[in-house]
């Protein structure tokens, strides 16, 4: 699983910006599940920031969101983020399982029960 967060820093909020990712980068780095990860600046838009990390599953990820520390010092970071989707499955390259089928709409009613009256919801395989 990879998750890419984008943030938007002020031209002058450089070094700020290199020591808040890089604090995020290394406490998630501590966690189970926790594959690898970067900081990076954008060269066209120096001002556009991205944390990226990688994890064995989704619940890894959600699990170290859940934790006491990275409640109190990442996730206030990570609600700065550019709002756009954030989590993706690996399909190909480094990390994907090959032959894993990717993740897929599926009608609740195929999987919560009969007599379900719920919309169409993505479950991570």
């Amino acid at each position: 699983m990879l998750v890419i967060s984008r943030f938007r820093y002020d031209d002058d909020l450089v070094e700020r910006a290199g020591s808040e990712l890089g604090r995020c980068l290394s406490l998630l780095g501590a966690k189970p599940g926790f594959v690898g990860g970067s900081v990076g600046r954008a060269l066209d838009e120096p001002s556009l920031w991205v944390l990226t990390t990688r994890w064995e599953d989704v619940g890894s990820y959600r699990r170290a969101l859940s934790s006491y520390d990275i409640k109190m010092t990442v996730v206030p970071l990570l609600s700065y983020a550019v709002d756009e989707p954030s989590a993706y499955e690996l399909i190909s390259g480094d990390g994907a399982e090959p032959g894993r089928l990717a993740n897929q709409a599926i009608p609740r009613s195929t999987w919560v029960g009969a007599g379900c009256h719920a919309s169409v919801v993505t479950l991570w395989h």
